[in-house]
């Protein structure tokens, strides 16, 4: 085990999803480039659409992922950026408004007293995780991206707030403390994600991050630089490894293999009379079928997904905004032809988001399926560099609570 460092240079995010736990450690001093140094992995086993459902084996599973992301950086992981995900979470956008009273000139207190204004009334088994502010208003001026010291004598803002269950909170936070880490700040994995996968332009422009993870598919669109939509589909997946086992008559695990191995998201791919072996259940000998069959079962679920997304998007009424098109990423986007087929489905520009500005050891994890970690990683040393805590925070939940609800730092 390397040795304890409390005053270590390093960031360490941490990805728990539903399918894999991952740790990726990267240097503070690195600047617009990501130094990763570290990176671990692990299968996880106690949470079910991103939500901890087993927390002795959620423990276990981080415990591995970070002693390996520890042996590769050469230092002790003592606390971690934690993404959060799940169906609990919720986005809705809000107004607030006040009077610019003293000087006429707005302060740190008006800003704060606005974005109180537009907090909308949160019922007590969930919490605030991130306010977002998309523009304010001095008076008429729209578009203002830092009003601080603007003269005027009305403030407005305009903000997307994401909310989660405070169970779902403390159980990641209760799994990290067991597996002897601390919590910096719990994240939202889409927020996490799009700083690693996002440019400035696409996020300026208008554009849709979809996150398609193991258990659930995130979906965030932004317009103008800000988020102005969040959602969570409980689809992933692990719903396509279901569907090819029993569309296959196959175990899981060899489920999990075969769409790995022989997985394509378009019938159109595969060639004519291609063959693949499948293992038979319960000790039946093996099969040989044809890959079309495999291709049509992972193509309709695919497209399941894709219509659910479209119909979100429809939703949101924000599909006007989004002229950089379409971002995809998270493990299951590597399957060949994923790209297209979304681009069908929605009639929108597709392409697959890679973490983007990392160094290192880039070729381990320049892959759609790190892309959370990453972000993590990047949240984190942002943050670090703006956040001040005070007062007592001895206490690790409402530590990130206090964080939750002081949102200046992440824009100022």
């Amino acid at each position: 085990m390397p040795p304890r460092n409390k005053n270590s240079n390093i960031i360490v995010g941490l990805d728990i999803g539903t399918t894999k736990i991952c740790a990726i450690a990267a240097g503070t001093d690195s600047g617009e480039i990501l130094d990763i140094v570290g990176v671990g992995t692990a299968k996880s086993e106690g949470l079910r659409k991103g939500v901890v459902v087993n927390i002795e084996k959620t423990v276990q599973s981080i415990k591995k992922a970070v002693e390996e992301c520890e042996l590769m950086c050469g230092q002790q992981i003592n606390s971690v950026y934690a993404g959060i995900a799940g169906h609990h979470i919720r986005g809705t956008n809000s107004h607030g408004m006040v009077t610019v009273y003293r000087n006429r000139v707005v302060s740190e207190e008006d800003i704060r007293r606005v974005i109180d204004a537009a907090q909308v009334l949160i019922p007590n088994d969930r919490e605030v995780l991130h306010i977002l502010p998309q523009e304010f208003i001095v008076d008429d001026q729209d578009g203002v991206q830092n009003p601080l010291g603007m003269s005027g004598t009305r403030l407005e803002v305009n903000v997307h707030i994401v909310t989660g269950s405070v169970t779902s909170a403390q159980n990641i936070i209760k799994c990290c403390n067991q597996a002897g880490l601390d919590v910096e700040d719990i994240v939202l994995e889409p927020l996490a994600s799009s700083q690693a996968v996002l440019s400035p332009d696409e996020q300026e422009v208008g554009v849709v991050l979809v996150d398609i993870g193991g258990g659930t598919t995130d979906i965030t669109i932004y317009s103008e630089g800000s988020i102005v939509h969040t959602a969570v589909l409980a689809l992933g997946g692990d719903h396509l490894t279901k569907d090819v086992t029993i569309g296959l008559s196959t175990p899981l695990m060899e489920a999990e293999e075969i769409k790995h191995t022989h997985g394509v998201a378009m019938v159109s791919m595969v060639e004519k009379g291609e063959m693949i072996q499948v293992s038979g259940v319960g000790g039946r000998r093996n099969r040989n079928i044809k890959k079309e069959v495999l291709a049509e079962i992972i193509e309709d679920r695919f497209r399941e997904i894709f219509e659910f997304i479209a119909n979100e998007i429809e939703k949101s009424q924000y599909r006007n905004v989004i002229a950089s098109g379409v971002v995809i990423t998270g493990g299951t986007c590597i399957m060949p032809g994923s790209d297209e087929l979304a681009s069908e489905v929605l009639n929108i520009p597709v392409r697959v988001g890679f973490p983007e500005n990392i160094s290192g050891i880039q070729e381990l994890i320049y892959s759609p399926k790190y892309a959370t970690s990453v972000g993590l990683v990047r949240y984190g040393i942002n943050s670090q560099s703006k956040l001040q805590f005070s007062g007592d925070e001895t206490n690790v939940f409402h530590k990130v609570s206090r964080r939750m609800k002081d949102w200046l730092h992440e824009f100022f």
